[in-house]
């Protein structure tokens, strides 16, 4: 493969407390040092103004394939990850039909395979069909490779059954990555419950909605010994629990969607369709919580 010389760049590795411009060599496809590099290289890139990092990871991706092939297939989707320097991405298995067996399992590894872009992790389900009334064959799933497990676009509402896939996948030392949310308080929200849903007399959605489940499967993660990862957490009442938690040496962790990190309940004003989502804009307050949270890492 040779040698290349990325010269002039923002290396940043957080691993090695790294954050400076530099010249990073690269032989034979690995990183072979960073620096001045002593002698010629086969070929060399200009990185003035660009960042040089480790390939990115996204834990929360939806591939959309089987089912949603219109939208999105594992080609499309691990060929743009990997254009936006993403090396490595899991893939939720809210699909049509849902991740739930090991053929399924089998089948996002051979399209990824087939794909030959960014590295594929599968995200098996928690209940079979998603559907939250039985536990998913969750040892049949990691054996078939499933790395954690969730049933994202849905809440597991029975608490017992959540109880008991903490349980399970704690003898795999695999994570359950929740989806917090009660639907009871949703029902009908299409934003944030506050002062702009209320000037403009759109249906809310209470932070409390997220922060009730986020307590409740807290609890449990305590309780059991699980590792629970809260999805999308998106309220200053979700960042300071998943703070007291991780305090305690309860094994929870928790992500961010960077809309979420970036913009407010107050985008909905303009009634722009692409600022409804789920979970919904948070006002300026949740915000800065959650940047706070990213930045000292204990959120």
């Amino acid at each position: 493969m040779g040698t290349l010389l990325v010269r002039g760049g923002r290396v940043i590795d957080p691993s090695q407390g790294i954050d400076r411009i530099d010249d990073v060599l690269v032989r034979d496809g690995v990183v072979a040092a960073i620096g001045r590099a002593a002698g010629p290289t086969d070929e060399s890139l200009d990185a003035a103004g660009m960042i040089v990092a480790p390939g990115l990871v996204d834990m929360h991706v939806h591939l959309r394939e089987p089912g949603r092939e219109e939208d999105e297939t594992i080609e499309t989707g691990t060929r743009a990850a990997l254009a936006g320097g993403f090396t490595s991405v899991a893939c939720i298995p809210n699909t049509e039909p849902p991740l739930d067996t090991q053929a399924a399992v089998g089948f996002i590894h051979q399209k990824a395979a087939r794909a030959d872009a960014c590295n594929v992790f599968v995200v098996g389900c928690v209940s079979r069909d998603r559907a939250g009334k039985e536990l998913a064959d969750i040892g049949a799933l990691f054996e078939a490779g499933a790395v954690a497990f969730s049933d994202d676009g849905a809440p597991v509402y029975d608490a017992e059954l959540m109880r008991r896939a903490l349980e399970y996948c704690r003898m795999f030392d695999v994570p359950i990555l929740a989806h917090e949310e009660v639907l009871e308080l949703t029902r009908g929200g299409v934003m944030h419950e506050g002062a702009v849903s209320l000037a403009l007399g759109l249906g809310g959605w209470p932070a409390a909605a997220e922060e009730i489940m986020i307590g409740r499967d807290i609890a449990l993660a305590a309780f059991t010994g699980g590792r629970l990862h809260v999805m999308h957490v998106t309220t200053a009442g979700g960042v300071a629990q998943v703070r007291e938690a991780k305090a305690r040496g309860i094994r929870v962790t928790a992500e961010a969607c960077p809309h979420h990190f970036t913009l407010t309940d107050a985008a909905l004003r303009s009634f722009a369709a692409n600022c409804k989502m789920s979970p919904p804009l948070r006002p300026a307050a949740d915000v800065e919580a959650i940047v706070a949270g990213l930045a000292d890492g204990k959120h």
